[in-house]
């Protein structure tokens, strides 16, 4: 038999090389890939809302000369729809009204008319119209009676 010193000798052998198999083995598996860490969470912007601006504060239209001074605009009209035949006068009528923008003479006349300074009943889109055009005045697009 062997001795013990052989035995040793063997065993010792045996051992290292059960070590560089299993270090051999060891080092040919791949590692893990190594764990990334995810970015860090940034939350979106807040945006915030545009500040809100109104609608611009639109006055009224209001007529800017006596409505009285139109009950000249009556006989004028009362020739337009043909109580009077022949060429009406326009001008007492028109010169109140010639230095006014439509949207103004519009609403004078307007005002005369439901009113009734004019003494006659009428139908006001028809009347106001009739007379706007006389004057060389156009009635506002969208433009209805206040």
């Amino acid at each position: 038999m062997a001795s013990d010193q052989s035995k040793g000798l063997l065993l010792l052998a045996l051992v290292i090389s059960f070590s560089a198999l299993s270090l051999s083995v060891n080092g040919a598996t791949p590692c893990a890939p190594p764990i990334k860490k995810p970015p860090p969470y940034i939350p979106p912007p807040i945006k915030k809302p545009p500040p809100y601006i109104p609608p611009p504060i639109t006055k009224p239209a209001t007529c800017p000369i006596d409505t009285l001074k139109l009950g000249v605009c009556a006989n004028l009209l009362g020739d337009l729809l043909g109580v009077v035949i022949g060429t009406p006068p326009k001008e007492p009528c028109c010169s109140v009204i010639q230095g006014l923008v439509d949207l103004e003479a519009a609403v004078c006349l307007c005002t005369a008319i439901k009113a009734d300074i004019l003494g006659i009943n009428l139908n006001i889109p028809v009347s106001l119209s009739v007379l706007l055009n006389v004057c060389s005045k156009k009635v506002p697009p969208g433009f209805i009676c206040p």
